[in-house]
């Protein structure tokens, strides 16, 4: 029997059965080789007895969708089989050299069965079966040869017992499967199992209708389930992966995503394009998510995404020119039915369509949009060559239209149509293509804003920068992409924006005209709003155009910004927020005069001009700056808001927001939530998330972010790196005794980079790598004071208090009187600069720890805990452990709160130096009612998904006793007295408000 759960994910039931069948070989007594083969009386009457002598052998058909692993499951029971000294022989249907088949090609897969059984019978059972294959020409021979084939093969399993399979039974030419069924059904042959594996047919198949009804049993493989496909791709890279890689696989498979082999043809595309990294210690995504596609094989393609696993070439080669067509803009039914030729190009295209979805490979919805069952299937058509021109459907449906409506009327009433505009490109005019956009840009911007944008930027590949219709384009473009956070798409526009400030407006261009000169300052103005638009999207996807990097500088968004003064600005606070260098922020003289104007130029109520809206005004830009600077400068800076500036609470959250780099919560604060659009997947807005879950407690999703952003910036894409999100995730390897992974985190910042949040986990890192290696502590002092000195030149105050308070701690317990008080003097100086909250908790914790002042470091607690910083207040109560009145109490809840965030080493060292010089108990790591380890909630996972022990066992890689030894301490931990009683705490949020299930 089988000793160790089957490799197979999700398939470790359907293996044992298979196995199962596999083993009731042996028979008893047959008819003799010679004389019983005569005729066909004899012949039947030996089948008979045949098939009487071995009813305990069983037939089993395997089958199952594409790719659901019917061969792995059928090969991995062999080998279960052959492991415990069982025979098992493979029944070679296929290499018969009849391609019609028939009873022929299986009587010469029956010889090469009885070949390979070497009892040395092998001449009389062969002779046997050509002698009545000679003589089976008249009526009733096909039936006497039937019947000699099972009585020959039950004859060599009484010498040899061995049993049979056979695979891919819908390839099977149908006289074969006639034939073989028969044999199955009429002359089975005694003590030998058969274990078919095919995919299911169509009902008129005759494979379909003859070997199901010769077996004694049908195994279907189901598709595996969300959780075992997510365990197959760990199984698959053989390290453990982020969630959104398996999120990512699934979404792009679709109605495939339970199959097997289409998920292990995804990662292996991945795999041959680079698109995997290993990073923090999980294998993450860096292409982007519609780019996730099977192996561009056309064979394997046919073999997953087909019914027939076999279509022909032209069916491929065609649906390849409809997935690049469909990917490019909405292609309907109807743009298909109106050709007019019936040998046209588009007339074939809907052809191929009609085939497809009989083959279920594309689907048709109730509008009649045209799209593909298997994303990833689309994806790697387009990588095959198409032998049509696309460009030249895309242009043909849309003439279909045009020459019936008119170009402005076919883009009010079809906006679809600019999809096909853009993909066309050259092969329609310009006449043609700009007054359709600009009518379906119109006309979608009221119920679909994406496809309104998409429209402008098509339509500015059409016009001229000296167009006057230009400035407002790009306005409207800008202002609809800030409305729903599309900020890719805003730096998209920098090369139209560029060539369009080279052109004069207004007075620039010599208008005599009042209403000329007019409406040339408005687009002037406009333009300079869609430049500061410009600027604030490179700042949310954390890119600068004084980067040093190469690929991180934009030549055409910074050559914008030097058109642009007040576009200047808003990029330079890049650099104060860690995107970027830091570089001096130089107000223009008049600003705030400007800023007093009226908001003029289309589109005012995206945020045009410089009132209200997404894009901060120069005062609040100048406050956004000041916040990481010295409290007066912020001081000096807020007079110059407007009326309904923000309140004390919010300038509160911009300066705590400041010192973590956190633009997106920086321009929140400011902006509000009426003007600032905080959805979206920017690089600031993850981040922004990054510091919320790091705050609260939630490393596991901080860390998820900070890979993401990471990957993001990788993808190809518009979007550049994080160093905040590198640093604060190094802090958070750093407090959880991974000093290896923090420094990996923190090898990706380059030198140069001097903000407080990067001198922070280097000063941990440097110093806990000392401990370890004996390097010198003042070595990693030393190189603190120098990061702190860096970050006071580039203005860069915030955040500088948590540097000096982790300087603070390592001279406390270094026994260095002299730098601890010039540590602490420094830090109270810092406090006298900048008067910011987060840096009077900091003076607070500092003097409990080197005064012993009590009532200071509750006070700094209180305010900790009020702000919400989980890590802080573990600071706070190692503190208050050392100098509070209840020792006991305070490292009690400190070593709760480092549970929940799983601090290491670092933090665990310093509190049981407390609780040693306090001479309190250490409590214990996890208490009877404390949170469930990861492996319990997978465990009651499964069990909610009404897992059997056996399916547990298998995924897990243990006994099934294991498992119920495991269930028993959930039960009591718990106090759930059955599974049932489980699954429903579980699903009723009962363990998540008990405070059992961590991060809930």
């Amino acid at each position: 029997m089988q000793q160790h759960p089957s490799p197979l994910v999700g398939r470790h039931g359907e293996v044992e059965d298979v196995a199962e069948a596999l083993r009731t070989t042996g028979g008893t007594t047959g008819g003799a080789i010679g004389g019983s083969t005569g005729g066909n009386t004899g012949g039947t009457t030996a089948g008979a007895t045949g098939r009487t002598a071995g009813a305990e052998a069983r037939t089993l058909l395997v089958t199952g969708g594409a790719g659901t692993g019917k061969t792995a499951v059928v090969e991995q029971a062999r080998q279960v089989v052959v492991q415990e000294g069982g025979r098992v022989l493979r029944f070679g249907w296929e290499s018969g050299e009849d391609p019609v088949g028939g009873t022929a090609a299986l009587t010469d897969a029956v010889c090469g069965v009885l070949a390979k059984v070497h009892d040395g019978r092998l001449p009389a059972r062969i002779a046997a079966v050509r002698r009545v294959q000679a003589r089976a020409t008249g009526p009733g021979g096909e039936v006497a040869l039937l019947s000699t084939l099972g009585e020959v093969l039950a004859d060599a399993a009484r010498e040899v017992p061995f049993a049979l399979i056979l695979d891919n039974t819908e390839r099977m030419p149908a006289r074969t499967a006639s034939a073989l069924g028969l044999l199955l059904r009429t002359f089975r042959p005694a003590g030998v199992p058969v274990v078919m594996a095919g995919r299911p047919m169509s009902p008129g198949h005759v494979t379909a209708a003859q070997l199901p009804a010769a077996a004694d049993r049908v195994l279907e493989l189901p598709p595996l389930s969300s959780a075992e496909a997510g365990e197959l791709v760990v199984r698959r890279l053989g390290r453990p992966v982020e969630p959104d890689l398996v999120t990512a696989v699934l979404a792009a498979l679709g109605p495939l995503a339970g199959s097997p082999a289409a998920v292990l043809s995804v990662l292996a595309s991945l795999e041959e394009r680079g698109g995997l990294l290993e990073l923090d210690g999980q294998v993450c995504l860096t292409v982007q998510e519609s780019g996730l596609r099977l192996r561009a094989d056309a064979a394997e393609l046919g073999r997953l995404c087909w019914p027939d696993g076999s279509p022909d070439t032209g069916t491929v080669a065609a649906a390849a020119v409809l997935a690049a067509l469909v990917d490019r803009a909405e292609v309907r039914l109807e743009d298909l039915h109106r050709a007019q030729s019936p040998d046209g190009p588009l007339e074939a295209v809907g052809r191929t369509v009609d085939r497809l979805v009989a083959d279920r490979v594309v689907t048709v919805g109730e509008d009649g949009r045209i799209t593909f069952a298997v994303p990833a299937l689309a994806a790697a058509l387009r990588t095959l060559p198409a032998r049509a021109e696309v460009r030249s459907l895309h242009a043909a449906i849309t003439r279909l239209v045009t020459d019936r409506l008119g170009a402005t009327a076919a883009g009010t009433r079809r906006p679809r149509l600019a999809g096909h505009v853009a993909a066309a490109g050259a092969m329609l005019d310009d006449t043609l293509a700009v007054p359709l956009l600009l009518a379906a840009a119109g006309s979608s911007v009221r119920f679909n804003q994406a496809w309104a944008v998409r429209s402008y930027h098509s339509v500015l590949r059409h016009l001229p920068p000296h167009d006057p219709r230009t400035p407002g384009v790009l306005h409207e473009s800008a202002g609809l992409s800030l409305g729903h956070s599309d900020h890719i798409g805003v730096l998209a526009l920098a090369e139209p924006l560029l060539a369009c400030l080279d052109v004069p407006h207004g007075e620039d261009r010599g208008d005599r005209d009042d209403r000329g000169e007019r409406e040339g300052r408005g687009d002037r103005d406009g333009l300079e709003w869609v430049t500061r638009a410009c600027a604030l999207s490179a700042l949310h996807e954390h890119r600068s155009p004084y980067a040093e990097d190469a690929e991180d500088a934009d030549p055409r968004y910074r050559a914008a910004l030097e058109r642009v003064p007040v576009g200047r600005e808003l990029a330079a606070l890049g650099g104060r927020y860690g995107i970027g260098p830091s570089v001096p922020m130089t107000p223009r003289p008049g600003s705030a005069a400007k800023e007093s104007g009226s908001s003029t130029g289309p589109g005012s109520g995206s945020g045009s001009g410089f009132g209200p809206g997404p894009v901060p005004s120069a005062a609040e830009v100048r406050l956004l700056a000041a916040a990481v600077g010295s409290g007066a400068e912020f001081e000096r800076a807020r007079p110059d808001m407007p009326t309904d500036a923000p309140g004390e609470a919010a300038l509160d959250r911009l300066r705590n927001a400041a010192a973590y780099g956190d633009l997106a919560g920086a321009l929140e604060a400011v902006l509000g939530e009426q003007r600032y659009v905080a959805a979206g997947e920017s690089t600031a807005v993850r981040y922004h998330s990054m510091v919320r879950d790091y705050l609260t407690g939630d490393w596991d999703s901080a860390l998820s972010c900070a890979r993401r952003i990471e990957t993001r910036g990788r993808s190809g894409g518009a979007a550049g790196v994080g160093q905040s999100a590198r640093a604060l995730a190094a802090e958070i390897q750093l407090m959880r005794g991974e000093l290896g992974r923090a420094s990996e985190w923190l090898d990706l910042i380059p030198d140069s980079v001097c903000h407080p949040l990067v001198a922070r986990a280097r000063l941990g890192v440097r110093y806990w790598s000392g401990q370890v290696d004996g390097a010198s502590v003042e070595g990693a002092l030393e190189a603190a004071r120098h990061d702190v000195r860096r970050a006071r030149e580039s203005g860069l105050l915030a955040g500088l208090d948590r540097v000096l308070l982790r300087m603070l701690s390592i001279t406390v317990r270094g026994d260095s009187p002299e730098a601890t008080r010039r540590t602490l003097e420094e830090l109270e100086a810092l406090y006298e600069e900048a008067a910011s909250p987060m840096t009077y908790e900091a003076v607070l914790v500092a003097r409990g720890m080197v005064h012993g002042d009590a009532d200071s470091a509750l006070a700094a607690y209180r305010l900790v805990r009020r702000r919400v910083d989980l890590p802080l207040s573990v600071d706070c109560c190692q503190c208050l452990t050392e100098v509070g009145d209840d020792p006991q109490s305070w490292l009690d809840e400190a070593m709760r709160s480092g549970h929940v965030l799983g601090m290491g080493r670092p933090v665990r060292s310093l509190l049981g130096a407390a609780a040693r010089r306090r001479n309190v108990s250490i409590p214990r790591r996890r208490a009877a009612r404390a949170g469930l380890s990861d492996r319990e909630v997978q465990l009651i996972g499964m069990v909610s998904d009404g897992s059997t022990n056996r399916q547990i066992a298998a995924r897990l890689a243990c006994s099934e006793k294991t498992v119920e030894q495991r269930l028993s301490r959930l039960f009591q931990r718990t106090g759930c007295r059955s599974r049932v009683e489980l699954a429903a705490a579980w699903l009723d949020g009962s363990l998540a408000r008990q405070g059992l299930v961590p991060g809930h």
